[in-house]
């Protein structure tokens, strides 16, 4: 769990709160993205990409260029691999998974003639999120503490661009038969603990 955790719960946000601190991140050019809006209560100044790699870049994309961002955050839900991580964490590695060329000779989860295959972020805590087109609902040999569907993108996409990039996810299930139903009920329990902890760190 982040460093912060048992202060975090301590500090007191409503929506409006919420709100201040958006706006104050966009007042220095910070930007949150999450894939859905309902992983974060519907917040409005927060950034939705929809679901997958693709529609992640192209949102990374528009913020980075239309609205001239110096430094992008990732907030979204993700499935437990590690059943050692729990609550909000903070992502120093990511990674792809789903990626299979081996039949034509490549190893398998690399990508051929891509320089960047994995991204790695200063962290206190080591936690791997590996990111895929798909939502995992079955123990897969993923080496990875966490999976989700957009983080890899995000932060390719920021690196290029020398963007800075911060990723923090929400365990909200386990990543086997009952993802899905656990996923529902709860992907957006964590976006108040993490803004808190978004406060603590900016000390906003």
């Amino acid at each position: 769990m982040c460093d912060c955790s048992k202060t975090c719960y301590n500090i007191f946000m409503n929506n409006q709160d919420i709100n201040v601190l958006v706006d104050q991140l966009k007042e220095e050019k910070t930007y949150i993205i999450c894939a859905l809006p309902v992983e974060a209560n519907e917040t409005k100044g927060i950034f939705y990409s929809g679901l997958g790699k693709v529609n992640a870049v192209i949102k990374t994309m528009e913020i980075i260029h239309v609205h001239k961002a110096k430094k992008i955050i990732n907030y979204g839900s993700c499935g437990a691999l590690n059943n050692k991580v729990n609550g909000v964490v903070k992502i120093n590695k990511i990674q792809k998974h789903a990626i299979d060329c081996s039949p034509i000779g490549y190893e398998k989860r690399l990508t051929p003639f891509d320089d960047i295959q994995e991204i790695i972020s200063p962290n206190d805590h080591e936690y791997t999120c590996a990111t895929g087109d798909y939502f995992v609902s079955d123990n897969q040999s993923i080496n990875a503490d966490v999976v989700d569907m957009e983080a890899y993108a995000i932060a390719k996409t920021c690196k290029i661009s020398n963007i800075q990039f911060e990723c923090f996810k929400y365990i909200s299930d386990n990543a086997d038969n009952d993802a899905p139903e656990n996923w529902e009920k709860n992907c957006s329990k964590g976006f108040m603990i993490f803004m808190k902890q978004l406060k603590k760190l900016n000390r906003i």
